[in-house]
């Protein structure tokens, strides 16, 4: 069976201050709630069967608990990101150092390529980047270049009416693409795949296994969506990091096939 690990961070004190660009910002984020929720996330990822690898927290990086934004994980390989924050280029030291601890080989983004592991969707064979937000061109180009010995077919899609790709859409795990029309720029990428949902939060699934998917708990109806498909629904209560334009996919960085390094 295919061994499922996720790296996780605990959130920082000062997570309220992190950046916003596509909403406005919260008046309050209560942060004793946001590690409570962090928590159940990670609770949801065990009772699913994963297995949870801490990245060491840091405090002073008020983003830090979004640990997908810090690499693109492929096969054995990890690409670590080059943040189009510089606020953000600070997280991705002590990412490296845990991936690289269980085994990955490790290959960096660098300048003046910038990518977020946020703007990576991958499914079968098929990865499509977000450009014209936090990653630009010549940080998709780096990593098509970085995953050609895989066989990858990189794909770069438009993104400018959210923050990240998979603030738009993700997929499940029969590959259909799904995401909240108003906010995809280009649904015609996936055209004869694309399902619309009906929340911006019902875009968001992460894969804990072939028939289930967690998703946040502010998207009822998408999740009745999914069950009317056959998929088990997994929901959490993410409303901390929803005022941060976060959502489940950004709090862990899934790994599905850990090398023997990492499995000893």
């Amino acid at each position: 069976m295919e061994s499922r690990h996720a790296l996780v961070r605990r959130p920082s004190s000062r997570m309220g201050e992190g950046l916003v660009t596509h909403i406005s910002r919260s008046d309050h984020v209560d942060v004793d709630l946001a590690r409570h929720q962090w928590e159940s996330y990670v609770d949801a990822l065990h009772r699913a069967g994963w297995t949870t690898h801490e990245v060491e927290a840091a405090d002073d990086l008020a983003d830090s608990v979004f640990v997908e934004d810090t690499m693109v994980v492929y096969g054995d390989l990890a690409v670590i990101s080059h943040p189009g924050a510089e606020e953000r280029r600070g997280e991705t030291a002590a990412a490296e150092e845990a991936v690289a601890g269980l085994g990955y080989r490790v290959a960096r983004i660098e300048a003046p390529g910038t990518l977020d592991g946020g703007d990576v969707l991958k499914f079968d064979g098929r990865v499509w980047v977000g450009t014209g937000g936090r990653t630009n061109h010549e940080g998709a180009a780096q990593l098509r270049e970085h995953l050609a010995p895989f066989g990858a077919e990189v794909i770069e899609v438009p993104v400018h009416k959210v923050l990240h790709l998979k603030t738009a859409v993700t997929a499940l795990p029969d590959g259909t693409v799904i995401g909240h029309r108003p906010l995809v720029d280009d649904p015609d990428v996936w055209a004869g795949h694309f399902h619309e949902v009906p929340e911006e939060s019902g875009a968001h699934v992460v894969l804990l296994d072939g028939g289930t998917v967690l998703m946040a708990a502010s998207a009822p109806r998408s999740a009745e969506l999914f069950r009317d498909r056959g998929l088990d629904v997994v929901t959490v209560d993410i409303s901390e990091f929803e005022k941060m334009e976060g959502c489940v996919t950004c709090l862990s960085v899934r790994l599905r096939g850990l090398p023997e390094a990492g499995a000893s």
